[in-house]
């Protein structure tokens, strides 16, 4: 086996705010795993809410001895050895599980989605993330925003209803409202219940990722669904929101991949909660493994390579505000960016699979 790693920075349209943070770009480390033959991609795009930072993710994947991907009895052992070494680092598991999917698929010649048995045709809508801004830059995403039939609109900031408020003058679309931990319960309840007159589908983390007591006291008092984003991040997290949330956001970087996310799609609707496929700031390659999973789900907010202006790859599209999937084996995607092709060194060709 071998590997290569190559770290990219990835510009942002806008800057983009949330309660947590402003960033104007984003950094993710891209991987390659191949057999001589055949070769995998994945993708680590870190993010500190978890602990985890572009300088970590990367001292993680350089820590992965080749062999030991090489010596593993098939894809679950491989999974599973990368995750006793470096498991902590859930993105970069994440990279490691994605690109060895890639390569499994790959060897039977299958896209990622026939793996699981889903049907390709019936991914969700994806929203289209419009961060916390000014109102003449509210204004102005509303415009680039005009293709997509769902919005999520993050909140948590002093000017939440105003931001509610110059988005219902441009367009009744629904609304997904993201709060990212940014709100006191009283806050929450208030402004949920004013949301419930706002043609919004669903909120997500409103209260601190603990606060549990909190968040069943919310569901209790509002009728709009509560799903959880910073308290879910891996499956044993979710036996104990049901009954306190009504759904769960899940992303391929927080849990660690696609194995895990899978698993936890399982879980949560063994548990009767409504399932979010969610991302990060991301490139083609983690958007793409992500929406391989989407039949599976209710929702789906997978936008992160719609969001920056550099995206190094190309894979799953957006059409009518529907994900539509690359029917190649793997993931179907590919490497476009040359310097970053080079840094891989990857030998497969450069055309589109679609």
């Amino acid at each position: 086996m071998n590997t290569a790693t190559t770290r990219t920075k990835l510009l942002l349209q806008h800057t983009f705010r949330t309660s947590h943070s402003a960033d104007d770009f984003r950094e993710t480390i891209l991987i390659k795993i191949g057999d001589g033959d055949l070769e995998g991609i994945g993708e680590a795009a870190p993010n500190p809410r978890y602990g985890q930072t572009p300088d970590s993710a990367e001292e993680a994947l350089s820590a992965i001895d080749p062999e030991l991907i090489g010596s593993a009895d098939g894809l679950d052992d491989a999974i599973d050895k990368v995750s006793r070494l470096i498991g902590r680092e859930r993105a970069s598991l994440a990279a490691v599980d994605i690109a060895l999917h890639d390569l499994h698929c790959k060897r039977l010649k299958l896209p990622l989605y026939g793996l699981f048995g889903f049907d390709p045709v019936e991914t969700p809508i994806t929203s289209y993330t419009i961060a916390i801004d000014t109102p003449g830059g509210i204004e102005k995403r509303i415009a680039e925003a005009k293709d997509y039939k769902i919005l999520k609109v993050k909140m948590g900031s002093a000017n939440d209803r105003q931001m509610i408020e110059m988005i219902r003058k441009h367009t009744d679309r629904p609304i997904r409202v993201d709060a990212n931990e940014g709100w006191t319960r009283e806050e929450a309840l208030e402004k949920i219940q004013w949301l419930e007159g706002q043609n919004v589908e669903l909120v997500e983390q409103p209260l601190p990722e603990f606060d549990l007591e909190g968040i069943r006291w919310l569901s209790e008092r509002v009728s709009i669904p509560i799903f959880a984003d910073e308290s879910v991040r891996k499956a044993g997290d979710i036996p104990r929101l049901a009954g306190i949330y009504q759904g769960v956001n899940i992303k391929l970087m927080k849990c660690g991949g696609i194995r895990e996310a899978a698993r936890m799609i399982e879980i949560a609707k063994d548990f009767e909660l409504l399932v979010m496929l969610g991302c990060m700031i991301e490139t083609s390659v983690g958007i793409t493994a992500a929406a391989h999973l989407s039949p599976s789900a209710d929702y789906a907010d997978l936008d992160g390579n719609l969001l920056i202006s550099n995206d190094p790859a190309t894979g799953v599209v957006v059409s009518k505000g529907r994900l539509v999937l690359p029917t190649g084996p793997g993931l179907g995607i590919s490497i476009l960016d040359e310097e970053v092709r080079t840094d891989l060194m990857i030998v497969e060709d450069r055309k589109p699979q679609t």
